[in-house]
């Protein structure tokens, strides 16, 4: 239940119509400022103390007939200010306390800016009253800053064609805004490094039938400003999964009703590293759960095919998409007391886009009750468009034969037709009471809130890009970059677990044997790192049976119930260090880029008592043989520090277990 612990109100109504004015919002702290410019045109400024961090940000809202926020003529303004805590499912907190000021300015024609300053940012939405359906030819977000900053962005995958089209994965470009790639759109989250420890990200919440924003710099200014995927006009099916895609857009970006609220702009301000990955305003300006009854959903670590391509070795059947394959996989999960097995793509016919009718080598329901006598469930991997063709019947069926849930694929786009795809499968699911890790698919908006059975979404550069990419695509830095920027948006489905693990000099993709960069305590620190409440073990069993102590340990790992976490230390793109409290037990994970380093892991944080330590940390030759471990175990307080070496690409994972 939401705890609403004060709410104040005030109202400045207008005696008569105003055109003009400043009105200023600060956040409960007083350390955020946004001052909105009403004129002939809407605009504001940010500013954290005496810094401006960004100024004259315009704004409005393109409908066919008007344009909301120009001449705009301001009715009445109301200021309140509440203070709640949220609970927070499956989450990196099982609860957190928000505080916030809210300004809502109203406008002569139906319409109202709605800003709030929390003390981590800034936010704010669109609301019209109207009665009939609207449509949105385009929406100006404009974010101005006063320098030429240095800014984080992951541009899109397919520069060269819809630009919006792609499965928003990539590595971040660190350049300044000035000289970035003026012509290609980068999707959100993306960080603007504002000097001084000041950070300023940009994300979204509340996304509905609706357009996702991407940016894109301007030249000759520093800017980032909003753009969006046009509504389709014509879609077309294409490839060996029968996927839709959009063949021909309209010249507007919605059409929608016209008694709603728009997606709140997020402008998240940290003052150090460390706030960045625990920012929850995107859950926080979420609409909250449509699903009632919770008790249901179940996440927790998954026996997964597809990375180490059904590799098993040592066994006497062929393995492949087979009874005897996924039993090999069920056995696995059950011995090590994983709760899923997933059956990514090859159990239907993927090129004929009919997941009703099972291949002929598997009996499903045969091999669910196998899963049910060891305690194993079974997840089903299937694409987005297929199964929304075909989404009661498919719900309704698997529900029936005790399917657990759905991995859905290649959305790869989030223009509105593509978001409200979403929205049905969601409710459709969770009305069978089926749970969804969602891959090929935008960024987070807080969905995950409003659909609590939504248990994992991948929008990450992870573990499957090895199989494909060469080195000069960095993925040390990313994972210590990812953490603090992707991550601030909500869940992370990255895939770890690999087993053969490479330096630097080492690495190279191999699809069917697939190995990662950097160390195996790397591969263990991500259990912890990582929001991830459906976490995949990447590697095949055999791989994990000849390394027990590495097997025993992520089976260890909790990763629902996550009741607390802390950044301990860490800077953007070069190393973090992450724990997580479940109980009185502490998990705390820490990577590094391609760079070594030491760090002292200062315990004062921990609660009194004697804890019971596992750590898992680089081998004094991890640096050459990048699987070289050393585990060790000894009793800790919280009047210790512990000093950890970390090997380039490295990492480490500690356990600490009250006594």
């Amino acid at each position: 239940m939401k705890r609403i612990f004060g709410l104040s109100l005030c109202v400045l109504c207008m005696g008569t119509t105003v055109w003009a004015g400043d009105y200023v919002l600060t956040s409960p702290g007083k350390t955020l400022k946004v001052n909105v410019n009403v004129g002939n045109t809407v605009s504001y400024s940010v500013f954290h103390q005496d810094k401006m961090l960004m100024k004259n940000n315009e704004l409005s809202l393109e409908l066919e007939n008007k344009v909301l926020g120009e001449r705009a003529a301001v009715k009445r303004v109301s200021q309140n200010h509440r203070k709640e805590q949220i609970p927070a499912f499956y989450y990196r907190c099982a609860d957190f306390d928000t505080e916030y000021n809210e300004m809502k300015i109203s406008f002569k024609g139906g319409y109202s800016l709605i800003f709030r300053a929390y003390n981590e940012g800034i936010a704010y939405r669109w609301d019209t009253d109207f009665k009939d359906s609207v449509l949105v030819r385009n929406e100006k977000a404009e974010f101005n800053f006063p320098e030429n900053y240095k800014a984080y962005l992951p541009y899109t995958t397919n520069p060269k064609g819809d630009q919006y089209a792609m499965a928003f994965q990539n590595i971040y470009t660190h350049t300044s805004l000035g000289e970035a790639d003026h012509k290609t759109v980068a999707f959100l989250p993306v960080t603007v490094d504002c000097g001084q420890g000041l950070k300023v990200t940009l994300l979204e919440s509340d996304l509905r039938s609706y357009p996702g924003m991407f940016v894109r710099t301007c030249e000759g200014k520093y800017s980032l400003n909003g753009v969006f995927a046009e509504y389709p006009s014509e879609m077309g099916v294409r490839g060996p999964r029968a996927m839709t895609y959009v063949k021909n857009r309209h010249d507007y970006i919605a059409k929608t009703e016209g008694d709603r609220s728009y997606p709140w702009r997020i402008m998240a301000i940290t003052e150090c590293d460390e706030e960045m990955p625990v920012n929850n305003l995107v859950y926080a300006l979420a609409e909250p759960s449509r699903i009632k009854d919770l008790s249901w959903i179940q996440g927790g670590k998954v026996a997964w095919d597809w990375w180490n391509d059904w590799g098993l070795s040592g066994v006497d059947f062929k393995a492949g998409i087979n009874m005897d394959t996924y039993k090999h996989y069920i056995d696995f999960a059950a011995e090590n007391h994983l709760e899923f097995v997933i059956l990514d793509e090859g159990w239907y016919h993927p090129g004929k886009g009919d997941m009703l009718t099972v291949i002929p080598e598997l009996d499903l329901p045969a091999l669910v009750e196998y899963g049910r006598s060891k305690g194993v469930k079974l997840i089903l991997w299937t694409v987005f468009n297929v199964l929304d063709k075909q989404l009661e019947e498919a719900c309704k069926k698997y529900s029936a034969m005790g399917i657990s849930g759905f991995k859905v694929d290649f959305l790869d786009r989030d223009d509105q037709t593509g978001v409200e795809m979403l929205y049905r499968i969601a409710e459709t699911t969770a009305k069978y009471h089926l749970t969804l890790d969602l891959h090929g698919f935008y960024k987070p908006t807080g969905i995950n809130r409003t659909f609590p059975n939504i248990i994992n979404i991948e929008s990450v550069f992870g573990m499957e890009e090895m199989k494909w990419s060469t080195v000069d695509k960095d993925m040390m830095e990313y994972d210590v970059t990812m953490p603090y920027i992707r991550m601030m948006a909500g869940l992370l489905d990255y895939q770890p677990g690999a087993m053969r693990n490479a330096s630097k000099k080492d690495f190279r993709p191999i699809y069917y044997n697939p190995m990662s960069q950097g160390t195996r305590c790397h591969q263990l620190a991500a259990y912890i790192v990582h929001d991830s409440p459906l976490t995949m073990l990447s590697d095949n069993p055999e791989a994990y049976r000849k390394e027990r102590e590495c097997l025993d340990f992520i089976a260890s790992i909790p990763n629902i119930g996550i009741e607390e976490t802390k950044i301990l230390q860490g800077q953007l793109g070069e190393y973090i260090v992450v724990a997580r409290r479940i109980g009185q037990n502490w998990y705390i994970g820490g990577m590094t880029d391609w760079n070594a380093r030491t760090i002292e892991l200062d315990l004062s944080f921990l609660p009194d008592g004697q804890y019971q330590s596992v750590l898992f940390a680089d081998g004094v030759n991890a640096a050459k043989l990048a699987a070289d471990y050393k585990r060790s175990e000894q009793t800790l307080n919280k009047n210790q520090k512990v000093k950890i070496d970390m090997a380039p690409g490295g990492g480490f994972a500690l356990s600490l277990k009250c006594k």
